[in-house]
């Protein structure tokens, strides 16, 4: 045994361990490795979109408008910058903590728990989008801001902005639809049992829970990015 496990030194011995999947993805459920190919593939994306935008924002010729001030909101008549998105993204990284507890309590297969967690985090993630939404109809209502013009400065601030915060949006809400079925298949014992059905996973394992809590990191991760790169910059 010993010797049918040994390896063949230098990079050809790399390549052959991963390529008979002797290590790399030995013992790891499926869907969770999955989800880690399907989390870089996003990472790429996301990537992208962020480069695009870091070189717009360099090359324009006309007046990029101020994030401090565009995302202001008046509070007893004094403009209070970026507040709407500081509370955002606080609601956001409270997310990941919750996310986090209902991992452990699921290995502990304390059904209770994980499922009122899943539930906070779900509702702190439409949170997030409904306050997404507001900020969306305030930049499109009164400040007149579209994908293709921009009449505070560079027409590409409004196609850079709705492209980035709606893809991440899109994931986060995305994110809360599954949260929610994951939940529900918690409460009503799927993981437990191994009902058939969509999501259920092996029995008596709450992989499924570890699987949401890895992408919903990621979201929450992405938007720390977001927020470094588009609102304080």
């Amino acid at each position: 045994m010993a010797e049918s496990m040994a390896l063949e030194p230098g990079l050809k011995g790399i390549a052959s361990d991963w390529g008979s999947d002797q290590r790399a993805f030995k013992n790891v459920p499926w869907g969770k490795a999955m989800m880690w190919i399907f989390l870089l593939s996003d990472t790429f994306i996301f990537s992208c979109f962020l480069i695009s935008y870091m070189t717009v924002r360099m090359s324009t010729t006309v007046d990029w408008p101020v994030p401090s001030e565009v995302f202001a909101l008046s509070f007893g008549g004094e403009p209070i910058p970026l507040i709407l998105i500081a509370i955002m993204t606080f609601i956001l990284i409270s997310s990941s903590g919750t996310m986090a507890m209902a991992v452990k309590f699921g290995y502990e297969k304390n059904k209770t728990m994980t499922f009122w967690l899943i539930v906070v985090t779900a509702m702190f993630g439409a949170s997030f989008v409904g306050m997404q939404a507001f900020e969306w109809t305030k930049l499109i209502v009164e400040e007149g801001v579209r994908p293709w013009g921009n009449p505070m400065g560079a027409p590409q601030f409004g196609a850079a902005f709705f492209m980035i915060t709606g893809f991440h949006g899109f994931h986060v809400t995305i994110g809360v639809i599954f949260l929610l079925i994951t939940a529900f298949k918690v409460r009503r014992g799927d993981l437990d049992n191994e009902r058939p059905g969509f999501m259920t996973g092996r029995k008596g394992r709450y992989e499924i829970v570890e699987t949401m809590g890895l992408y919903w990191h990621f979201v929450d991760l992405v938007w720390v990015f977001i927020f470094a790169f588009f609102y304080l910059w």
